[in-house]
C-alpha cells in the first residue's frame, strides 16, 4: 500500500518526461521561427531568444512561393485521403463480408506491393506516368498517393468491418434493404471510427511524403509542401528562420484537421481494445 504512491507518482513523471522529449522539437521549431537572423548563432543555445521577431513569418507569407506549395500539398492531402477513404471502404467490406476465389491473392498481392521499398518504385512510375503526362501535374502525385496507400487502408478497414456482427445488415436485408442499403446505411455509420482513422492516417502520410514529391515535380508551380521547404537551402547557406516559420504554418492544418476527427479518431483507436 506505501508502494501504491510511489508508483502513482513515477507514472505521472514518466508521462510528462514523454510529453516534453515529444514536444521539444516542435519548441525549438517556434523558438528558431521566431528568432532574428543576426541573432540565431551570436546568443548560443538559449531557451528562448533575447528579442523575438516575425519577420521570419512576413516574408514566407507574403514574398516566397510558399502560399503555393501549401494549396498544393492541401489538394493531393485532401484528395488523395477522400480517395484511398473510399476505396479502401469498399474493398475492406468486401473482403470482409464475400467468400470469393481469389480473395487470397488479391490479399497476398496487397501484402506484397508494401515489402518493397519505395526507392525501387521511382523510376518505374517515373517511366509509366510520364508518357501520360503525370510527371509534374497534382493529379499524378495524387495517383500515386492513392496506390501506395490503399493496401494499408483496407486492411485497417477490414479489421473494422470484422467487428461488426453480420446480423445487423442481414436483419435489414430481410426488411427488404439491398446489400448496398445495409452497407451504407447501417454498416458505414457504425465504422465512423475506423474511418477517421484511415482519413488521419491517409493524410498525414500523403501531406509529409517527400520522395515522390521531388522526383515527379518540377518547378514550384506543382511543388508540395515539403518539396517546398528545400527551396529556403541555397547553393551556400540556409535560411533556417524563414524554414521554421514555415514549418511551424504547416502544422496549422494537420492539427485542425485532427482536431476536427479526434473523436472518431480515438474511438477507431481504441476500438480494438474491448470486446464485445
Amino acid at each position: 500500500m506505501r508502494s501504491k504512491p510511489f508508483l502513482t507518482v513515477a507514472h505521472r513523471l514518466a508521462i510528462l518526461a514523454y510529453i516534453v522529449v515529444a514536444l521539444f522539437p516542435l519548441f525549438w521549431l517556434l523558438k528558431v521561427s521566431v528568432t532574428p537572423n543576426d541573432l540565431l548563432y551570436s546568443e548560443g543555445v538559449r531557451m528562448w531568444p533575447s528579442r523575438a521577431t516575425f519577420e521570419h513569418y512576413t516574408f514566407v507569407i507574403a514574398h516566397s512561393a510558399f502560399p503555393t506549395f501549401f494549396k498544393n500539398s492541401l489538394i493531393v492531402a485532401g484528395s488523395t485521403a477522400v480517395a484511398v477513404t473510399i476505396l479502401a471502404s469498399l474493398a475492406g467490406y468486401a473482403l470482409s463480408r464475400f467468400r470469393f476465389r481469389a480473395k487470397y491473392w488479391i490479399v497476398a498481392l496487397m501484402l506484397i506491393t508494401q515489402m518493397f521499398p519505395l526507392v525501387m518504385l521511382v523510376a518505374p512510375i517515373f517511366k509509366m506516368l510520364s508518357p501520360l503526362g503525370l510527371t509534374n501535374s497534382l493529379t499524378g502525385l495524387i495517383i500515386v498517393y492513392t496506390a501506395f496507400n490503399v493496401p494499408f487502408a483496407t486492411f485497417l478497414m477490414q479489421s473494422f468491418f470484422d467487428g461488426i456482427p453480420k446480423d445487423l445488415e442481414e436483419a435489414a436485408m430481410i426488411d427488404g434493404a439491398t446489400q448496398f442499403v445495409a452497407f451504407r446505411q447501417i454498416i458505414l455509420p457504425l465504422t465512423l471510427p475506423g474511418i477517421a482513422a484511415t482519413l488521419g492516417f491517409v493524410f498525414t502520410a500523403a501531406w509529409s511524403e517527400l520522395l515522390f514529391a521531388l522526383m515527379l515535380i518540377s518547378g514550384n508551380d506543382a511543388a508540395t509542401f515539403p518539396v517546398g521547404l528545400l527551396t529556403f537551402v541555397s547553393k551556400f547557406s540556409v535560411d533556417f528562420g524563414q524554414m521554421m516559420a514555415a514549418g511551424i504554418l504547416a502544422l496549422i492544418p494537420a492539427c485542425l484537421f485532427f482536431l476536427l476527427i479526434q473523436r472518431y479518431l480515438v474511438q477507431g483507436l481504441t476500438a480494438g481494445a474491448v470486446k464485445g
